[in-house]
């Protein structure tokens, strides 16, 4: 986080010299994703999606991304029953980073959430309090999610773009609920996921 905070403080600073060696700032973007999630709960889960950015400034940036996972998810450690059929994350939020000729290094931090759909076929849950956090989820949930990290934008020319980022994603779990390792937690809990993500899409 202290090295992401050094990032947008540098970028502030940076702000007047890009805008001035940045004259043709296209103001918006629509790509296509492939992400890849690693997590401390699940095992590693894989999605496509779309992102659509704008741009107010050569500095900094709104976008809006979705995703869509569409595998079985199972636990870490073994586990085999499908705890969700599929998952949709949308997350939204702003990019800071000054456009270096045909580079913008960029950090990033996007509050959104994660929908957990309902396992495809229903299994036998052990009656213990708090209950596996996979039994809460099988039955369908939305939660919140928010992912800060970074990464680097590639112009090719001035109507494409290629990015890639990787960063942290936060999922506030409900509870009360027994996680993956055993741990118990009275309430709801964060799990922490590290998220890479490589997309190629247009400028206009």
């Amino acid at each position: 986080m202290r090295r992401i905070m050094s990032f947008v403080f540098l970028s502030f600073v940076l702000s007047p010299f890009a805008a001035l060696a940045q004259t043709d700032q296209q103001r918006f973007e629509a790509a296509v994703h492939v992400t890849s999630v690693y997590s401390d709960q699940y095992d590693t889960d894989i999605g496509v999606g779309g992102r659509f950015a704008f741009y107010p400034t050569g500095l900094i940036g709104s976008e809006a991304s979705l995703s869509i996972y569409p595998h079985d998810l199972t636990a870490k450690r073994g586990g085999t029953l499908a705890v969700s059929r599929g998952r949709v994350e949308g997350l939204f939020g702003v990019t800071v980073g000054p456009p270096l000729g045909r580079l913008r290094p960029f950090g990033y931090a996007r509050p959104g959430f994660l929908q957990y759909q309902a396992a495809t076929e229903p299994f036998a849950c052990i009656t213990i309090f708090p209950p596996p956090l996979a039994c809460t989820l099988a039955a369908g949930k939305t939660v919140f999610a928010f992912d800060v990290g970074g990464g680097v934008d590639i112009y090719p020319n001035t109507r494409t773009v290629v990015r890639f980022d990787a960063g942290t994603r936060m999922v506030r779990y409900p509870g009360p609920a027994l996680d993956v390792d055993g741990t118990a937690h009275d309430s709801s809990f964060y799990g922490h996921d590290f998220r890479i993500s490589f997309d190629a899409g247009l400028r206009f």
